[in-house]
């Protein structure tokens, strides 16, 4: 399945380094506005090491990780949502992203210039999130306009919306993202959902430090968690100039003895991959043979046919059964070959919900 982090943020906080340090692609970085115009686009790997575990036990010809893509969204200013400094391009990359991850400066370097002359990221990200809600009014407004015509006509699934529409207009109009809107059922969440608004997405901040913040974080990094607390939103803290040196760094044992003297376990990007991936309510499961070991992405909740439907179409439409190993069976019994002699592979049919981990092998007719 396709998967899309958009990178966004004011002008100069980081974006298009941290964008380097997650993807072999590599875009333009100075120090000045506007660096970036064209969205950047890069494929970057998951991280999960029992990919890993499972292919020193079966010595697959090939190991294929899941993968997402992440796009470096130019800066955003104020009035962007009025068009102001290609806003509507702009918006319009952040409207075809499953997911937001909003870097915010939280870091004081004289010799790094912002955009509004001095450090505040709880105002930086004001200045984006009334962005994005300025253009989710609209949407709201014009998605008014027309089921009010229903009303008229004495449409009462209309009647119903259009309460919908007022109390989710009133809440943006408040200040605050569609995300945090709590619906009343089910059929609310398919109208919020029908919109596709963008504060509605789901949001991951990630607070820029200096190297003395990697730890512990500071001020800036408190403001934001405070500001943000009540909100459906991840806060991680990395040091982008650090993630920088560690991607230039070429062999494990260097990367990792620089994490050590930082006291770091693991690359902030590895931790941002990752969140991400949770960020979306996503889980793995693993396909295992001689030819390849391989993970596969799918949505939580997903049922067998659908998670055999991601390998190739023809399994969903054919699909008989699923066997299934737990991962943490497969790597404690071997094999395969062994975990089936424990009684621990599961046959399993059509309404199975696959699971975390689950190493899959599916049977199927067309």
């Amino acid at each position: 399945m396709g998967l899309k982090c958009g990178i966004v943020g004011l002008p100069n906080v980081g974006k298009s380094t941290l964008f380097n340090c997650l993807s072999n692609a590599k875009a333009q970085s100075a120090n000045f506005p506007f660096c970036t115009i064209e969205p950047n686009v890069g494929v970057i790997t998951v991280p999960d090491e029992r990919l890993n575990k499972l292919a020193d036990l079966v010595k697959p010809q090939n190991l294929i990780p899941t993968t997402m893509e992440i796009v470096d969204i130019a800066g955003l200013v104020k009035g962007a949502s009025k068009g102001e400094g290609l806003g509507n391009q702009f918006l319009a990359n952040i409207r075809e992203t499953d997911a937001i991850i909003h870097v915010l400066r939280c870091f004081e370097d004289d010799n790094v210039v912002h955009v509004d002359s001095h450090v505040d990221p709880v105002r930086d990200r004001e200045v984006i999130e009334m962005e994005l809600q300025l253009k989710d009014l609209e949407t709201l407004e014009s998605k008014m306009d027309k089921t009010s015509r229903l009303v008229k006509v004495g449409d009462k699934l209309a009647a119903k919306q259009m309460n919908f529409y007022n109390r989710l207009k009133e809440h943006v109009e408040n200040g605050a993202s569609a995300r945090s809107f709590e619906t009343n059922n089910s059929e609310e969440v398919l109208w919020l959902s029908e919109m596709q608004l963008l504060t509605a997405k789901p949001v991951m901040y990630v607070c820029n430090v200096d190297e003395a913040s990697v730890l512990q974080g500071n001020k800036h990094v408190q403001a934001v968690r405070k500001v943000v607390e009540n909100e459906h939103a991840e806060v991680l803290v990395l040091g982008a100039s650090i993630e920088a040196d560690i991607s230039e760094l070429d062999t494990y044992e260097e990367r990792q003895l620089f994490l050590d003297e930082l006291g770091l376990e693991e690359p902030g990007v590895s931790r941002l991959i990752k969140s991400a991936y949770t960020l979306l309510d996503l889980i793995t499961y693993f396909t295992a043979g001689e030819k390849e070991v391989r993970a596969w992405t799918i949505s939580t909740g997903t049922k067998a046919p659908q998670a055999a439907g991601v390998i190739h179409t023809d399994f969903e439409k054919g699909f008989i059964r699923a066997e299934v190993i737990s991962y943490d069976n497969y790597i404690l019994y071997g094999s395969e070959s062994a975990a089936k002699d424990a009684g621990k592979l599961s046959v399993e049919g059509k309404e199975y919900v696959v699971k975390d981990g689950d190493v899959m092998h599916f049977r199927f007719n067309v």
